[in-house]
Order: structure tokens, then C-alpha cells, then sequence
């Protein structure tokens, strides 16, 4: 798959908090491979469905169950 730096389903994705100023990866999988404390986040999710079709650098405000987070994309891997 070519690294074209797009969050797609499938995709490793490191984001910085901007509220937080952490940064944090999360692998982008579907609904029955997902476990939050192994970073991997269901295509459902609010997360990850914020981040789908972004780039990196780009900028993104995502309502949470915790309220809203704006984060930004580092960097985006296919493994």
C-alpha cells in the first residue's frame, strides 16, 4: 500500500494533543480487533473516524466521550 501520508482503515497513526501536548499512536482497525489499551482503535470510533481522510500536519478537532480534542497528525505508517 503506498504511503501517501492519508489516514486511511488499516493505518498507523501518530497524533499530538494539542490540549495536552502528548503525543499518542493508535493502529486503525475494525470493530472486533479493537483494544484502547493497545492503542488499537476501531474504524467506528470518534477517533478514528476524525482522523480518516486526514494528512499529516493536518489540524483536527474530534468530540470524545471526555469532550472535545483538537489534535494533529504526526505521522501516518501502513505496517
Amino acid at each position: 500500500m503506498p504511503n501517501n501520508g492519508r489516514v486511511i482503515f488499516g493505518a498507523t497513526v501518530t497524533v499530538l494533543n494539542l490540549d495536552s501536548d502528548e503525543e499518542q499512536t493508535y493502529r486503525i482497525v475494525g470493530d472486533d480487533e479493537a483494544d484502547f489499551k493497545q492503542n488499537l482503535i476501531s474504524v467506528n470510533s470518534p477517533i478514528a473516524r476524525g482522523l480518516i481522510g486526514k494528512e499529516e500536519d493536518d489540524v483536527v478537532v474530534i468530540k470524545t466521550p471526555g469532550g472535545e480534542v483538537e489534535f494533529e497528525v504526526i505521522k501516518v505508517e501502513y505496517l
